[in-house]
């Protein structure tokens, strides 16, 4: 049987040379929405990508295939992605966040007897 909900769809894209205190930025985040409780979050590195400066990040030029740009993404309920945007608040001063209306689709197994 499937079930739908409506959920929040996180998006912070930063890039992948970027730090908080010590570790990666991505990581960091990666990590306070698991303390946090969150649903779930995913960093996807890409191979290609440029944002606010312009300045093409592309694994194809040597030089630059250490900063790429990453994409966090996190899916959660409305309230937890308002409760992970004020934990996070000055870790995002230097990436683009947007969030987005979404439904989550969970498939559940229906109970014995049931159709």
């Amino acid at each position: 049987m499937l079930t739908s909900h409506p959920a929040k769809v996180l998006h912070i894209y930063a890039n992948s040379t970027d730090q908080w205190h010590g570790r990666p930025l991505y990581s960091a985040i990666i990590h306070t929405c698991l303390q946090l409780g969150i649903a779930g979050a995913t960093a996807f590195r890409s191979f290609e990508g440029y944002g606010a400066h312009h300045q093409l990040h592309t694994a194809r030029l040597l030089s630059l295939s250490e900063d790429l740009p990453v994409r966090i993404e996190v899916v959660d309920t409305p309230e937890a992605i308002d409760r992970l945007l004020a934990a996070l608040g000055e870790m995002l001063r230097q990436t683009l966040v947007t969030v987005s209306d979404t439904r989550v689709i969970r498939w559940t197994p229906s109970p014995p007897g049931g159709d």
